[in-house]
């Protein structure tokens, strides 16, 4: 935001300065990060998660309070997170996940991975997104949005599709007709990795799949995740000593089936100065 105002105004640095140096200024209540007990369960620490991160107000401005680009690596998103719970500011669906990779780092028996949706309505075309999670065989959601059944889900299905059904069931709610599934690749726990998270490892498009083949495609990515487990990623600080990434750069993908390219007349519309970040919210 500070950067923001340096921007923008013609006195910014000297303006920010002395607002952030006012003492009779009241202060602003900053949600508490969730802590736990070690008998406290995975669902209900995600709850408590999400919890947390419906006190952050939604940010309905087009202002960027937070310079997320989907390129840079995850240690560097990570230190935005820490960003995010000192400022407290207002976010929108991709700050996020990235807020709930964040706060589920420490929980190495749950598998994060980027969930997100194209959904078409009177016209237009509309993106969102969260952080699917996976951990005792059922399925759930981390996130943020306008309506309260696009964001949280509670880790009670039982499999990815039902999962993915929910969400659509919820989008025909809102007469939004859900149109492509993106799948990403489950994000390391290590949170000095240099690598970038794979946010479109599976496309599924809704538009050519029956539900049975929906299902089989859905089933064939979670078979392929249990199947190839991450291995550890490495860090700044141990390049020598931990294995080869999950992908490198340069390095052929993994091979997923029924996997589109998403053509440049797709992609939500960005400000190329700055992050990824407003193409993602659902105006319902």
């Amino acid at each position: 935001m500070w950067r923001h105002v340096v921007r923008i105004h013609p006195n910014g640095e000297a303006l920010g300065k002395e607002i952030r140096g006012a003492t009779d200024l009241p202060k602003i209540p900053v949600p508490s990060v969730p802590s736990y007990q070690p008998t406290t369960t995975v669902p209900q620490r995600l709850e408590a998660i999400q919890k947390y991160i419906r006190e952050f107000q939604y940010n309905h401005t087009g202002t960027q309070f937070f310079e997320i680009k989907k390129s840079r690596p995850l240690t560097a998103l990570m230190d935005i997170a820490k960003e995010m719970t000192r400022e407290a500011l207002p976010i929108k669906c991709l700050e996020a996940v990235i807020l709930g990779i964040y706060l589920t780092n420490n929980m190495p028996g749950v598998d994060r991975f980027p969930l997100s949706f194209k959904s078409h309505f009177s016209g237009n075309n509309f993106y969102h997104i969260v952080l699917g999670v996976h951990s005792g065989g059922r399925y759930g959601a981390l996130g943020m949005s306008r309506r309260e059944d696009l964001m949280f889900k509670a880790l009670e299905f039982r499999t990815l599709t039902d999962l993915v059904q929910d969400f659509d069931a919820a989008y025909r709610g809102y007469w939004h007709t859900l149109h492509k599934v993106k799948i990403g690749q489950y994000v390391s726990h290590d949170p000095h990795s240099v690598e970038q998270i794979e946010w479109k490892h599976s496309i599924v498009d809704l538009n050519k799949l029956s539900k049975d083949e929906l299902r089989k495609e859905l089933e064939r990515y979670t078979r392929d995740m249990r199947l190839k487990p991450m291995p550890p990623s490495p860090t700044r600080d141990r390049k020598n000593s931990m294995g080869s990434p999950l992908r490198v750069q340069n390095s052929p993908k993994r091979r997923s089936s029924r996997i589109e390219k998403r053509t440049s007349a797709e992609k939500p519309p960005e400000d190329t100065s700055s992050s990824d970040m407003s193409g993602y919210q659902i105006r319902v």
